[in-house]
């Protein structure tokens, strides 16, 4: 009898799976000479995803390890930051994609949907627009790059004294002191968008004292940013993705890049799709993780991975992108391109 209960209970036991470890873990690959650091967990599709100036790759730990559930997900330090060296070297857009390319060529990966973030938006279109046949599909998270306009702040930083300014950081107490003035603001400012980008801006600023570290701050941010705004902009080749799947996010109270520029991107890129956050600064995956790692899932979901289609290409340059979507105000840009969308609607 009582073998014969023992065994009921046997029975009734649920029949438990092994939780999978998603944690992220980080690695080392020696490229061209330099260390690159990365972390990486999970399995299947993968998915490349770029961090943004001063920033590294645990600004993606809070959706890291949710997005590993279904993907290999791939974070990199880009070349000068986080834990990967920072030589006296190109920190160019163009040199981040080649850099890219290279470690998915080292960790044996053909293809990839790659996500950036910031700086890390225009790595991520310069990337596809090199290495078109890497890419899958495209999502970019409060992306810069999109048109001249930018942050007053960064535009001072890139002027000959701004980034030598960053000195000041290691001098005693100056940290500590900007540190307690940026919480100030933000328990003013709250749920502004400049309070909720605050402390993203104080945890990247606190990495800058370190002479390397601010040196390769300085060289990416004149490499993209100087007196009269961003140099490099997407308009004028983002006609490109027409093939590709592209998803945009971006906080609607995004302090650094405005939601504008996610307005024109949308109108500029032919089947993206826009996803704005609420009530989000320009961490929306920070503000709100779940919903981030929702849509991400979601657009993976629905769309089909890109095919690479050299004749298409090939076309696509040959026909060009106006002169006028990619000069003027952007006020203007907007209107011309919100109307070139209305007139291919009433067409369909």
């Amino acid at each position: 009898m009582t073998q014969q209960k023992t065994q009921q209970k046997s029975q009734r036991k649920p029949n438990l799976q092994p939780v999978r470890d998603v944690t992220p873990t980080l690695h080392f690959r020696t490229i061209h000479g330099y260390r690159r650091a990365f972390r990486v967990a999970g399995s299947g599709p993968a998915l490349l995803l770029i961090h943004g100036i001063g920033d590294n790759s645990t600004t993606w730990h809070p959706v890291h390890s949710k997005l590993a559930q279904r993907f290999t997900v791939i974070a990199p330090d880009l070349l000068g930051h986080g834990q990967s060296d920072k030589p006296r070297a190109d920190y160019s857009v163009a040199a981040y994609a080649n850099g890219m390319r290279d470690l998915l060529s080292v960790l044996d990966l053909d293809k990839v949907t790659v996500v950036g973030h910031s700086l890390g938006g225009g790595v991520a279109m310069q990337f596809a627009y090199q290495f078109p046949q890497l890419v899958e599909r495209l999502i970019l998270v409060s992306a810069g790059g999109v048109t001249k306009e930018v942050n007053i702040a960064l535009r001072a930083a890139s002027l000959p004294l701004g980034g030598e300014a960053l000195a000041l950081l290691r001098l005693p107490m100056v940290l500590p002191a900007l540190q307690l003035a940026g919480r100030a603001l933000g328990s003013v400012f709250g749920s502004t968008g400049l309070g909720r980008d605050l402390p993203d801006a104080l945890r990247i600023l606190a990495d800058l004292p370190e002479p390397t570290a601010s040196s390769a701050f300085t060289r990416t941010l004149r490499s993209v940013v100087d007196w009269r705004g961003q140099v490099v902009t997407m308009l004028d080749r983002c006609y490109l993705t027409e093939s590709v799947p592209v998803q945009l996010i971006w906080g609607d109270l995004d302090a650094v890049i405005p939601v504008s520029h996610a307005r024109m991107a949308h109108s500029a890129m032919p089947g993206s799709q826009l996803e704005i956050f609420g009530r989000s600064g320009h961490f929306p995956f920070h503000d709100d993780p779940d919903r981030f790692v929702e849509v991400v899932e979601k657009f993976i979901d629905a769309t089909a991975p890109a095919e690479y289609d050299q004749d298409a290409l090939r076309e696509l340059l040959r026909t060009g992108l106006s002169e006028r979507l990619v000069t003027g105000s952007l006020d203007t840009r907007v209107a011309v391109l919100d109307a070139l969308g209305a007139d291919e609607r009433s067409a369909t």
